[in-house]
Formats: structure tokens, sequence, C-alpha cells
């Protein structure tokens, strides 16, 4: 795992995916996560397996190090990157998945309107790729990006959120999946980012990502996958010991990235 390199944006997921499958390479502003294609060198992926947790903050690595361990142990690459203004959630993940910023893709406040412009999941589709959401109901992920040939899996909790994405992920019919889980960040609004409650979450989140390393491991075991916890911006305390973001401000700004690429593994 290497967290030593130079921070980029976070609109770089959406080039990087797609170079990573071979779809296009990124040029001009839609720039691609130079380590993970470096690292990639060339070869193509069959699957990805994206993680979204909700207000994942780079501060909350850098002071709860030993939380994070257990996304590190299956991962490659601790990284961080910046979040877009204002951040909060529709308008940095319109950004995570359309490549561009809030001013191109039409998202600049808390407000969830279907996307019109062009998003990851509109070229995988056009490139013959099969895409699947799994998100919680009414949440940002499970509404700007509907409307397009691929299956959304929408529930009313974490916890079944995340077990149809182990189904699905056993299934093997998808070459993406981006499961969303928005239970940080709900509790930390409530209660502080640092309150024991938020932070037993945080841990959930964690656990939750380690899981689904493992199920790809084991499922995709012949495959080479790209994975990744991926959060979109990150948050801070307010008075009341309550939490908030949408600030330009460190705390808010600065999100941790973990990404791998598993090898498929070789027959004999």
């Amino acid at each position: 795992m290497d967290e030593n390199k130079k921070q980029i944006c976070l609109t770089s997921v959406k080039a990087t995916v797609l170079e990573l499958f071979g779809i296009e390479k990124s040029q001009g502003d839609d720039v691609a996560n130079p380590y993970i294609i470096e690292k990639n060198g060339g070869k193509i992926i069959d699957r990805a397996v994206i993680y979204n947790p909700d207000a994942v903050a780079l501060w909350l690595y850098e002071k709860y190090r030993d939380k994070f361990i257990p996304a590190g142990q299956v991962s490659e690459f601790a990284l961080p990157l910046k979040s877009v203004m204002p951040s909060v959630t529709p308008v940095c993940f319109a950004s995570m998945y359309s490549g561009v910023m809030p001013e191109i893709h039409g998202i600049k406040k808390y407000e969830k309107p279907i996307l019109t412009c062009e998003t990851l999941f509109d070229r995988m589709i056009a490139a013959g790729k099969k895409c699947a959401i799994c998100s919680t109901a009414g949440d940002s992920i499970s509404k700007i990006f509907l409307n397009r040939n691929m299956d959304y899996f929408i529930y009313p909790t974490v916890w079944q959120v995340n077990a149809k994405a182990k189904k699905l992920i056993r299934q093997d019919k998808y070459d993406l999946i981006v499961i969303y889980n928005g239970n940080y960040d709900s509790t930390m609004h409530h209660n502080g980012p640092e309150a024991k409650k938020s932070l037993k979450v945080l841990d959930k989140n964690i656990a939750v990502y380690k899981k689904i390393a493992g199920y790809i491991k084991k499922y995709y075991a012949d495959k080479r996958v790209f994975y990744g916890f991926c959060p979109d911006h990150g948050c801070h305390e307010i008075d009341g010991k309550a939490g908030s973001h949408g600030l330009d401000c460190y705390e808010d700004m600065n999100i941790i990235h973990f990404y791998s690429i598993k090898e498929a593994k070789k027959n004999g």
C-alpha cells in the first residue's frame, strides 16, 4: 500500500475506470489516476467494484489510522484525493462519475436531479458493459444516475444494500458494480464526526469494504478486478457537537481513497 502520493481530484475516478477497461485513454481535462494506471501496466481489467462510503475525511484517516488497518490490508494504495465545491453529496458524486466539475455537469448545490451529461455508466454501457448500482432509497446515487440502460438495486437499509451487492458479486453478471453506504454521514450529522456512535459506524464501513474485497477474491478469482473505497467529501464538527460539510476547508475537501487491482488467478 502506498499513501505517499501527490493529491489529485476525485473527478479522476471516471477516466481511471474507463482506461483500466481499455475503453478509452484519458486526455485533456479528463485525467485518470496516474498511480493506478502505472500500476496496471497497460493490462485490461475484467470487473470493477466501487464502494462509496459517505463523508470519510482524510483527517479521520490521519487521526484514527488504526481504524483503517483492515482497509489497508486489502488495498495496494491509500491515496489522498481532493473533493469539489460545494462539498455536498450529490455535487461530489456527480463529479466523481461524470469526471467533470460542477459547473460542467450542472449540479451546483444540494439537489438530486437526474444527470443528463455523459457519465462513467454511459460510457460503459456504450462499450457493451453491464452496470449496477446498489444504494439506499432517496440518496444521491439512487437518484442522479437514473434513466440509463443499467440495473438499480435500491433498498431501505444499508444492510440490504450490502447483502445485495455481495450477491451480485457471487452471481458475476456485471462488469461494474457501485455500492453506496451513507450511514456514517447520517450518523455524524446527528452526533458529530468523532462521537462514539459515529466512529462505530465508520468501523462498519471499513469492515464492509474488507468483506467486499474478500468476495471479489473468492468469486472473481479468475478475473482481473479493480476495486476501491471511494468517499465523496469529508466532514467537520459544528456547534452542538453535530457534524456537517459543504465548506471549502481542509476537513471537508480532503478525502481518503483506497484502491487495488486484483490479478486473475492462473489455472494450474
